[in-house]
């Protein structure tokens, strides 16, 4: 969550939302990270997880990212929990609640909902306040 946390402050220094993103191999390695970069590029899409996400992909060269574990410091919106069931993710982790866009058991609860193929194992709140202290220093900052 550290590195996850690092990307974010990497986010926020271009201007993005803070969230950070980590793809970890079955052996715990990084395989790739992200973090938002939808102001950035202007592509709404390009939110830390799916570009995380979509690295890991490119370097494993397949599409399945059986047996790893995304690591991101904000509940996924429906987006990216969509991406994390399509890439067969064993694993999510993340930091802070998103009461308002979550939907990995706040709002939603896309990425365990049993009608789909695919639910990965979820852990929330590691370094949820730190996660969230981000996010809030980033919206009260002028």
């Amino acid at each position: 969550m550290r590195r996850a946390l690092d990307e974010a402050a990497r986010a926020a220094r271009s201007g993005d939302v803070p969230v950070g993103a980590v793809v970890l191999a079955p052996d715990g390695t990084v395989l790739a990270t992200g973090h938002n970069e939808r102001e950035a590029t202007g592509d709404p899409t390009a939110h830390a997880e799916v570009l995380a996400i979509r690295r890991a992909a490119g370097r494993l060269g397949a599409w399945r990212l059986t047996d790893c574990t995304l690591v991101v410091t904000l509940e996924p919106c429906t987006m990216c929990a969509g991406a994390i069931v399509q890439s067969r993710v064993d694993r999510l982790v993340f930091g802070a609640l998103d009461p308002k866009a979550g939907a990995a058991g706040s709002l939603w609860d896309v990425v365990r909902d049993r009608r789909l193929n695919h639910r990965p194992e979820v852990i929330h709140g590691v370094l949820a306040e730190e996660c969230s202290a981000q996010l809030t220093t980033f919206f009260r900052t002028p």
